[in-house]
């Protein structure tokens, strides 16, 4: 700030109006009682050293408005580096949830092979069981016929024996087979 030296004291009197119109430095002319308020008012001012502490306030607001950049540059900064941290998260926890659900399809994929491939071995083994079933009831079937026609021949046997044979030829053939179960047994 410029400080008001003599030599600019007088220059600013000689060019003042009140000196120029010749009125001279009467305390009756008001242009030069209001020119020597107002240098009063500054000499009261630079007395009490206002501007020094008009600049001081200035300097100190300067400093607290550049400690509140320097803190909200910070704190950009640092907010900054938490975003980029939870990007950096974001990005792993995908690529996690994206590996959970690859190998998730890949169990379901193999698990359905297996349930296919079971099914097939089960499907194989009842096949299996039904055939046997069907071999064993035909089986059954065939002997059943077979004991069937045995009796039925036993039978139509008996009855045609029975007709065709007379009491004394019975008894002959009981005597012989008596014997032939002699001979074998002993």
């Amino acid at each position: 700030m410029r400080t008001l030296t003599p030599l600019t004291f007088v220059s600013l009197i000689a060019a003042s109006p009140a000196w120029a119109a010749g009125g001279g430095l009467s305390l009756s002319n008001t242009d030069f009682v209001v020119f020597l308020a107002f240098v009063l008012f500054i000499a009261v001012l630079f007395y009490f050293k206002v501007p020094g502490l008009l600049g001081g306030m200035l300097d100190k607001r300067a400093a607290g408005i550049k400690s509140e950049l320097d803190e909200a540059k910070s704190l950009r900064e640092e907010a900054q580096t938490l975003l980029a941290g939870y990007e950096r998260k974001q990005r792993e926890v995908k690529d996690q949830a994206d590996r959970i659900v690859a190998h998730a399809k890949e169990e379901a994929r193999l698990a359905a092979d297996q349930a296919r491939a079971d099914l097939e071995v089960s499907l194989k083994r009842r096949m299996a069981a039904a055939e046997e079933q069907i071999a064993n009831a035909q089986a059954a079937a065939i002997k059943e016929v077979r004991d069937q026609s045995v009796v039925i021949a036993i039978a139509a046997a008996r009855e045609l024996i029975a007709k065709q044979m007379s009491a004394a030829e019975g008894n002959s053939l009981i005597d012989s087979a008596i014997a032939d179960v002699e001979a074998k047994l002993h």
